[in-house]
């Protein structure tokens, strides 16, 4: 009886530096993700960025596409980079748990390492940032980053867009074209959401902001994302009431509200049509409501300048928006 204890005790002992071993390999291990993140971010900061002044390298755009389902525009995105290969990179960011396979072409090779994203939740604040921290260690020419996704189409040709943000008015230059609101309703629902002190003393309620997901952000502004420790520690904090729960539509806005406010132009180039939302979800276009008419429409704004990207679209719009793309989208 003895021995049999003796045994099964020195069994034990001995399982233990194996447990350490294999458990790791079995198991998701969320602190090993958080350290690579965390060293992905000091990467991208250290870097700094490096502003492009010569005619020898032109500089690029940077485009970010953050999506949990297959690139469904594919082919028309495949259109509006056609011909323009020294001027952008593409980086995507697939949710892995969504079996999301390469459309090849022009997006081989693009997908960055990525983690498990979810909505109302700071999993699409940290895809974003992880987005943007990979592109700027990628290329140095990268000085315009446009997040995207997958439900996203553009509205001009690439030239169009390409000249408008480094050569022409009414964009004004070097400056970040986010959503940033305030006096919304529910921002007082919005900024609770996590508990009704939880955000300051960082960020007073009078410094909380609103806008879209989808921005586009000059190189300085990347690095102001990447960067940040300050806020993050508050927005990364689980919501309480996730009816009122959107980081990824505040940490962006409030950030570089707080950081960099003449630095923004404080709207979006994406157009989204919030009229008969459902569940938090803008308007979704239907195939039978793609026409040329549609896409002028899209383009205007109440400004001087022109929307360059649209959502949301179902997936079976591709092929009326492939039908029009040569003779209305692309020319501009």
């Amino acid at each position: 009886m003895f021995n049999a204890k003796f045994l099964l005790t020195i069994s034990l002992l001995l399982s233990f530096p194996l447990l350490f071993l294999f458990i790791p390999r079995i198991l998701p291990h969320k602190r090993t993700q958080i350290q690579n993140d965390a060293v992905l971010f000091r990467r991208a900061t250290l870097s700094g960025g490096t502003a492009v002044s010569t005619t020898n390298h032109k500089p690029k755009i940077a485009f970010l596409f953050l999506t949990n389902t297959d690139l469904h525009f594919a082919p028309l995105w495949q259109l509006f980079f056609q011909s323009n290969e020294p001027l952008y990179n593409i980086y995507i960011h697939a949710d892995p748990s969504s079996n999301i396979t390469s459309p090849g072409g022009v997006f081989s090779g693009r997908f960055i390492a990525a983690q498990k994203t979810q909505r109302a939740h700071p999993t699409l604040i940290s895809a974003a940032r992880r987005l943007l921290a990979t592109a700027l260690l990628d290329d140095p020419l990268n000085s315009y980053f446009a997040v995207v996704s997958q439900y996203c189409i553009p509205l001009h040709s690439f030239k169009y867009l390409y000249n408008s943000l480094f050569f022409k008015s009414p964009f004004p230059m070097h400056r970040s074209f986010i959503e940033i609101l305030d006096g919304e309703p529910q921002i007082w629902e919005r900024y609770i959401a996590r508990g009704k002190n939880v955000m300051l003393p960082e960020v007073p309620f009078e410094q909380f902001r609103v806008g879209s997901q989808f921005f586009v952000l000059t190189q300085k502004h990347a690095l102001v994302v990447v960067r940040d420790r300050r806020l993050w520690r508050k927005f990364k904090l689980p919501c309480l009431n996730l009816d009122s729960c959107y980081p990824e539509e505040h940490y962006f806005p409030t950030l570089l509200s707080m950081e960099d406010p003449d630095g923004c132009t404080r709207y979006t180039l994406t157009r989204v049509n919030w009229t008969g939302s459902v569940g938090g979800h803008p308007h979704t276009y239907g195939p039978r409501e793609i026409s040329p008419q549609l896409i002028h429409g899209l383009r205007d704004s109440n400004s001087s300048y022109s929307f360059m990207f649209a959502r949301k679209f179902s997936p079976d719009c591709l092929r009326p928006l492939m039908d029009i793309a040569e003779k209305v989208i692309f020319r501009d």
